[in-house]
């Protein structure tokens, strides 16, 4: 339990991209832009400090991809399923263990 207090912000990540495959004003998809980045980016930072790089990188990517400042557009179905495969490692990360 105690992984998940200090992690709590990746958890709020995650709801946000599985909220984001319901019908909201453009607004929350925005929001979602900066949430997601933000806590992706601080995920990477936090996951290369820790030494586990493979994790850092897959943070980087998620920050990149929903990145506020030049967004990358697709189609909404496209981003249905990018949304939740990008909430998938905010929900593993927590859980696992540094392997020595």
């Amino acid at each position: 339990m105690k992984k998940l207090q200090e992690n709590w912000f990746m958890i709020v990540a995650a709801l946000f991209l599985i909220g984001a495959l319901g019908d909201w004003p453009y607004s929350y998809y925005q929001l979602l832009r900066w949430v997601v980045c933000g806590v992706g980016a601080y995920s990477a930072y936090i996951a290369y400090e820790s030494g586990r790089v493979g994790w850092a990188g897959v943070f980087g990517v998620v920050a990149i991809l929903f990145n506020p400042i030049m967004p990358f557009y697709m189609q909404r179905e496209t981003w249905q399923v990018l949304d939740l495969a990008a909430a998938v490692p905010f929900l593993i990360f927590p859980f696992t263990k540094k392997h020595a």
